[in-house]
């Protein structure tokens, strides 16, 4: 993988790109994961719809910097903004799952020049909307995954990864554990540790409620959510969408906070029309 890098200050920050497209389009993955966490089969609908795609570490993720320091949304969206701009893009479409879905909307809001579409996907507009009555048993599995995988290694971090997605993920479509065996071991070196996680964790929530700004965005929106999210429930999509003036609200029976194989093509063409509302004169 032919990865570069680019700086919002002291932050370096690692992306690629792919698919010979002529539309630009910046993905932009969720708390901890790397961009490795796109699949490729996912990538190829994209590129196959016409779009040249980015896709890059969020800080505190991959192979981009550390940052031991608080920040906030705003300053992962100027990363974002700086991978915009070692590419030489004005703007770009942009799709954002969960934590990268409200970097996105701030981008949207705060960046509107440097966005042509927004895709937000298994996300919220608030942090506090993820908590529902099955939230309790959802952190008490998620605890019982932490005692019963110990250790360290690719492997110990493939277990884990393959049993969160049992706990988080789609409950309609099998989970590929194959190849989530296979990231988890590929990416071990640049593992987000505990204490990143954390940081960005915290960038979510001292964003705090963003309703009001999100009724500010003019750009062509979609947003996506998995009826069976846990993490980001259905109506954190509904919120955002509310928010959003025009926006279009897609909801997929079965899914889970997770990206199934068998949705790929429907959810790429629902981001190549919300794309094509922009106008055939932009980028």
């Amino acid at each position: 993988m032919d990865v570069s890098t680019t700086r919002n200050g002291d932050v370096e920050i690692a992306y690629r790109t792919t698919g010979e497209g002529e539309r630009p389009l910046l993905l932009i993955q969720g708390g901890s994961a790397p961009m490795e966490a796109w699949p490729d089969g996912f990538c190829t609908e994209l590129a196959r719809r016409g779009f040249r795609l980015a896709l890059f570490d969020n800080r505190d993720s991959g192979r981009s910097s550390r940052v031991p320091r608080a920040y906030t949304l705003a300053d992962m969206a100027a990363d974002a903004c700086a991978v915009l701009d070692a590419l030489a893009w004005p703007a770009a479409h942009l799709v954002g799952v969960s934590l990268g879905g409200m970097i996105a909307q701030v981008m949207a809001v705060r960046q509107q020049p440097r966005v042509l579409s927004l895709t937000s996907l298994s996300s919220a507009p608030n942090p506090s909307l993820w908590w529902n009555r099955r939230t309790p048993r959802l952190v008490l599995r998620m605890l019982a995954l932490g005692l019963r995988v110990r250790g360290t290694g690719p492997q110990a971090e493939a277990e884990r990864l393959i049993g969160m997605m049992r706990i988080i993920g789609s409950t309609g479509y099998p989970h590929d554990e194959d190849w989530l065996r296979e990231m988890a071991s590929r990416t071990y070196e640049h593992r987000t540790d505990p204490a990143a996680a954390r940081r960005q964790r915290e960038a979510s929530r001292a964003t705090g409620d963003r309703r009001a700004e999100l009724s500010r965005i003019r750009v062509p929106s979609v947003v996506l959510t998995g009826q069976a999210d846990p993490v980001q429930p259905i109506r954190a999509g509904r919120a955002t969408a509310t928010a959003i003036p025009g926006a279009r609200f897609v909801s997929y029976p079965g899914m889970g906070h997770d990206l199934p194989r068998e949705l790929w093509s429907t959810i790429a063409d629902e981001i190549d029309a919300i794309a094509k509302q922009r106008g055939t004169g932009d980028q």
